[in-house]
Parts: C-alpha cells; structure tokens; sequence
C-alpha cells in the first residue's frame, strides 16, 4: 500500500527574504560590536587610582525643604531650624558626594529671604544641585 503525502502550498510560498534580511543584520551587529572589543583589548592600559574617591553608600534621594507663609523651614514635615537643617544636608552630602539634591518648596506669599537662606546652607555644604519648585499657572502680578 502506498502513501501519498501532500505538499502544503503554504510552505511553497513562503517568503525568506525578510528573514534573511535579519539574519543579515544580527551578523553585522556582531561584527561591528566584536571589532569594538578588539580595540578596547589592544591597549594595554593601567588605570589610575584615586585616594579622594569615595563610594556613593546610598542610594541618592531628593531632599524636599518646605517654606510656609510665615517663612518657616520644614524637612520631611517636621518643623526644624537652620542649624538642624545644616546638619541634615551635610549628613546628606557625606553619603552622596557628588549626585545630592534638594528641592525647595515655597509658599508664593512668603518672603524671598528664608529662601535664600536655605539655597546660602546648600552652597555652604556642598549641594549645587538645588532648585525652586513652582507650579504652572497665571502670576500673582499682571
């Protein structure tokens, strides 16, 4: 008894073009990627050391400080003063070096001064990367 077996002509029209396509550019990836590698292996480099690096221990986290109207300073909403605040933001600083930031919240009717006063304690400590939140909308003043 012979069986006959069926040819599918679905399989008969169907197009390798697109995947050899991509197989074309998995190759040239590679290529490209693996000739990088070589260049990095041909120089035999010694890295220099630093004795005044230091490792980030934390993970880096925006300090939030808050200016009410009357021109109070908050941390986290606990009320504090600018030498506890001081205090904080170098704690911060001593474990983020390089990556601390600070957000500074004020209310629009306070006056410009607790501001200043908050961004002079972050120049003092070493936080340069603090800024002034506001909101979008109309100005107070036309």
């Amino acid at each position: 008894m012979a069986v006959t077996i069926k040819r599918s002509s679905v399989i008969a029209n169907l197009s390798l073009t697109p995947l050899i396509d991509v197989v074309f550019l998995l190759l040239i990836f590679f290529l490209v990627t693996s000739q990088f590698e070589e260049e990095e292996r041909r120089l035999n480099i010694v890295l220099p050391s630093a004795t005044s690096a230091s490792p980030m221990v934390h993970r880096p986290r925006e300090i939030v400080i808050d200016v009410d109207q009357e021109g109070s300073v908050y941390l986290r909403g606990q009320a504090t003063n600018y030498q506890e605040l001081r205090r904080l933001l170098a704690a911060a600083v001593v474990d983020n070096p390089v990556n601390q930031s600070v957000i500074i919240r004020a209310d629009a009717s306070t006056s410009f001064q607790p501001v200043v006063s908050v961004m002079d304690l972050c120049n003092q400590v070493g936080v340069s990367d603090y800024s002034v939140t506001t909101r979008e909308g109309p100005t107070g003043g036309n």
